[in-house]
């Protein structure tokens, strides 16, 4: 899935950006798309909002007379832009050379062999997050490389707690007194994520399971894990903030954008986010511009669990320019390259190294504690067939927070239809 971008000189992103591709040389028994080939290559991506891409494939161009890159830009809705890539490659098409997935896309598109094995010499991992490694490996092997990374924070009203007293959440209980207690003293709502049936509630409802210790799927899909008292506390935490109403009702039609707007108009006291609402909510006519923080998410009795967003990096299985593809993807994974992911597009990079740079922690003071989240982060469920398991995801979920269901039925529903699922894969 495509991931929220972050907003760079005042421009709003929504995310999925690119990442990188390793190897040349097809496995015995794999698409032999990866045998040789030079010369212009396509990069298809999401809608790039910021504008970074252009200038950054415009040095790319100039030094590679014949071997130019072409920016193709699909619709900014990851379910669009998921759509027309799969269209393409389901026919076999080599229109597109270098494919910016989301890194919940990877297994899908490994399993149906889109994309081909990348050779993990190809490229410096070790100079990444160990987290973002993973997202790119499917049955046990590279399929892609890391290159926009993303976890989710908690943002809080700083002045708010100040004037109580009161230090950042570090359990759900006290996420939950604060909301409860602290929010309506001060005219406002008290916590709010991404709760509309969309990918983001996928997201969400995986942090609260992974935060509890549960977990979805198993053995990249094969097996449903979800049955489990872990993930009836997870689900107890969101359908009980809706229940007793310090997680609005309202916010079960918000995704990114509507509960980012709502936490700068001043409306909440927390709000679970995507690193890009730090420099948008800091900027010209926010009302709570200098006046909050973010830490790592909570979790039942301590710090909790993010999933990973981002995107990574990958090349068609019959792509033409196989190895011009892999030497684009060299480039935009490289140090320079990276740092303008950041400081131009405003993009949470993957090279670890960044994260403690001065200047740029200096430049967005944020990065320490997105490395801390990233650190702990954890994939959303592997699956073949993600697109379905996260449509199950979250309409049972929403149900359930919409008190159509309990936490223990949604739970046992999710099994069920999970299963069928699997089974069908």
């Amino acid at each position: 899935m495509r991931w929220i971008r972050a907003a760079g000189r005042g421009l709003l992103a929504a995310a999925v950006v690119l990442a990188g591709y390793a190897g040349l040389g097809a496995p015995a028994g794999e698409p032999a798309a990866h045998t040789g080939g030079r010369g212009p290559v396509t990069l298809v991506t999401a809608g790039d909002l910021t504008d970074y891409l252009d200038p950054v494939l415009d040095d790319w161009n100039r030094t590679h007379p014949g071997e130019e890159a072409t920016l193709v830009e699909l619709p900014d809705s990851a379910d669009e832009t998921r759509a027309q890539m799969v269209t393409s490659l389901r026919s076999g098409s080599s229109r597109f050379d270098v494919l910016n997935i989301d890194v919940a896309w990877t297994s899908e598109f490994a399993a149906a062999g889109w994309i081909a094995p990348v050779d993990p010499g190809r490229f410096p991992l070790d100079s990444f997050l160990p987290p973002v490694v993973d997202t790119a490996t499917f049955g046990g092997r590279l399929y892609a490389v890391p290159y926009v990374t993303n976890a989710g924070l908690l943002y809080y009203r700083s002045d708010v707690l100040a004037a109580e007293g009161e230090e950042p959440p570090r359990t759900w209980a006290e996420l939950e007194r604060l909301a409860k207690e602290v929010a309506p003293r001060h005219g406002l709502e008290g916590y709010a994520g991404q709760f509309l049936p969309y990918e983001g509630l996928t997201a969400n409802v995986t942090e609260v399971v992974r935060s509890a210790g549960g977990s979805i799927l198993g053995d990249e899909g094969a097996r449903v894990t979800v049955d489990s008292a872990p993930a009836r506390e997870g689900l107890r935490f969101l359908t009980d903030g809706v229940r007793e109403g310090w997680i609005p009702e309202e916010s079960l039609g918000w995704k990114e954008e509507e509960s980012r707007l709502a936490f700068q108009q001043g409306r909440l006291l927390f709000l679970r986010n995507w690193p890009y609402v730090y420099a948008v909510a800091n900027g010209e006519g926010s009302k709570v511009a200098g006046k909050f923080g973010a830490v790592p998410l909570p979790g039942p009795d301590g710090p909790g669990v993010s999933v990973l967003g981002g995107s990574n990096l990958a090349v068609n299985t019959h792509s033409r320019h196989p190895e011009t593809a892999a030497d684009l993807i060299a480039y935009l994974t490289s140090e320079p390259v990276q740092r303008r992911v950041l400081t131009e597009g405003a993009l949470p990079p993957v090279r670890a190294g960044l994260y403690s740079d001065p200047e740029l922690v200096r430049d967005f003071p944020y990065l320490p504690t997105l490395r801390r989240s990233v650190l702990a982060a954890e994939p959303r469920p592997k699956s073949p067939r993600y697109d379905q398991v996260s449509l199950v995801v979250q309409a049972v979920v929403h149900d359930a927070m919409a008190g159509r269901q309990t936490p223990r039925q949604a739970v046992a529903r999710l099994a069920r239809e999970l299963g069928s699922i699997a089974r069908e894969g």
